[in-house]
Parts: structure tokens; sequence; C-alpha cells
């Protein structure tokens, strides 16, 4: 992949019927441990955001869903590491499965202006304001 080139990147504000969004705890290892973010992930090669998204949510939190529940919201454009991010925030109301930390060391379930008080990466601080007056 070029390192001039955008990563992009798609995370979904899964909203239970209490108006609360999954969040998930980065783990040990990766890139930002410990902090919480928006389940999602890279965009593939050949694949569009909405599949993308679908893909990281069975992977990550065993979760199914369809592309047509995904409703775009936002985008943040930050860099990171030498690259630069351009993350799509998606809202997702309509998923089968009850969601478990495959892949992270935690989740929660947060009322958007409850995330203020968490320590989430730099590209996901923009989108709490957004989410709390979409939600």
């Amino acid at each position: 992949m070029d390192p001039s080139s955008p990563l992009l990147v798609v995370a979904v504000a899964l909203v239970d019927a209490d108006g609360r969004v999954l969040l998930q705890k980065r783990p040990l290892g990766k890139s930002l441990p410990g902090l919480w973010e928006f389940p999602g992930g890279k965009v593939e090669a050949g694949e569009t955001p909405e599949a993308a998204l679908v893909r990281e949510l069975a992977e990550e939190l065993g979760i199914e869903t369809h592309a047509s529940c995904l409703a775009p919201a936002a985008f943040a454009s930050e860099p990171l590491a030498g690259r630069h991010l351009l993350l799509l925030l998606y809202i997702c109301r309509k998923w089968q499965g009850i969601a478990e930390a495959r892949h992270a060391t935690a989740l929660q379930w947060v009322r958007p202006a409850q995330m203020y008080a968490l320590e989430m990466p730099p590209a996901d601080l923009p989108l709490i304001g957004l989410l709390d007056a979409l939600i």
C-alpha cells in the first residue's frame, strides 16, 4: 500500500434501544492500546466501506448486520503514524446476535455524553458531539 495514500477505516456506532453506543477497548500490543473506540477496521482492497464494516462486525463482535442497516453519519480526518487516517462513521440500530469482545479487551455501552470522560483515539473525539446530536 502506498504510504502517501490515506488509510481508509470504517467504524460504527451501534445504538441500542436505550440510546447507548457500544465501545470497545483496544488491546495491548496494538497501536493506541487501552483506548476506547468505535468497532470497525480497515477497508481492504476491492471492498466497499459498508462491506468492510459488515465483515469487521462479524469478525470483531460476532454479530451480523446488512449494508442496508448502516447509515452514514460522519467522518474524521487525522494524521496517524506517518499516514493520514480517513475514518468513516456509520450508525447501526439493527443487528443479530449479542456483541462479544473477540479482539478487544472489553466492551461497554455508553451514552454519547459519557464518551467525553473516556480515553479515545484523537480521530474519534470530534465525532462524539455529532453522535450526541444524531442519536
